[in-house]
């Protein structure tokens, strides 16, 4: 956070409206900030790059809670539509409008929530977002599973045989990043529950797990990556691995089991989404 530039406002308001920047023109650690979020995609046009929004509304809340329009420093003569493209909100507030992060489960699970019992059993076709995380507290017994994908998210349930072949008898809490904040990631650091991350099969998936997850939590943190892994990579997106591979062919991980798939997507030369788990 802090002053940003009028330039810097500029690609700010392109990305909000759908337009692809050059690579060039985005401040390098700023993109290595939004990438790592899941938010902006790299499109590689031969010897260039781009970057474009995957998610326009969820890159609209990171924006004005992490640079909010009362920290521009050189961009008095931007218009009221300027700022509401920049920060969501003509009226220039920097209160977060929609803090937390969903949750979910298959199977019930006590909680408390403002230091109250609060039951995590979400009828199929629906899941509960929590608005008070800082007073959210689960057993320590429970599994927390980080879902990237919404539709993953959404559709726990045609995963069950996953967890209950991989961790059978456990509670399992599934809980998303979106919309993209950093609120999911200060809730698992007061946590002392283990953190098990569920996300694409790919060298911009397994970096975000090392830059957000993993540098925070630690060993409380793995990777979830199936027995049947190297099966359904053989199978798995040439366009993604080759779209990814400029910016992230150095990619390495501390695990051992990490680097053994990061090894095996560069062998195969391939991507898998993480939808491809869903029954």
């Amino acid at each position: 956070m802090g002053v940003i530039s009028r330039t810097l406002a500029t690609q700010f308001r392109r990305l909000l409206a759908g337009e692809s920047v050059a690579a060039s023109a985005l401040r390098r650690d700023v993109a290595e900030e939004l990438i790592a979020e899941g938010l902006l995609t790299v499109r590689v046009h031969g010897s260039h790059r781009s970057f474009s929004a995957i998610d326009v509304a969820a890159l609209s809340l990171y924006l004005s809670a992490h640079y909010p329009m009362l920290a521009l420093a050189d961009c008095q003569n931007l218009t009221r539509s300027d700022m509401a493209a920049i920060s969501g909100d003509s009226k220039l507030v920097s209160v977060r409008a929609c803090p937390g992060f969903p949750i979910n489960s298959y199977m019930p699970i006590m909680c408390l929530l403002a230091g109250k019992k609060f039951l995590v059993s979400p009828m199929e076709g629906s899941f509960l977002f929590v608005d008070d995380w800082h007073s959210f507290v689960i057993p320590e017994d429970v599994l927390v599973v980080g879902i990237e994908n919404m539709e993953n998210f959404r559709m726990v349930r045609r995963q069950r045989y996953l967890f209950d072949r991989d961790f059978p008898g456990r509670r399992i809490l599934f809980v998303s990043r979106y919309p993209r904040s950093t609120d999911l990631r200060q809730w698992l650091k007061i946590i002392p529950n283990s953190y098990l991350h569920f996300g694409d099969f790919d060298l911009e998936g397994i970096k975000i797990f090392l830059t957000e997850f993993h540098r925070h939590l630690g060993d409380r943190a793995s990777f979830y990556i199936p027995d049947d892994i190297e099966k359904r990579l053989a199978r798995g997106s040439l366009d993604r691995y080759n779209t990814q591979y400029p910016t992230c062919r150095h990619l390495t991980a501390p695990d051992p089991r990490i680097q053994n798939l990061i090894d095996l997507i560069h062998r195969y030369h391939r991507s898998l989404d993480q939808e491809a788990y869903i029954k």
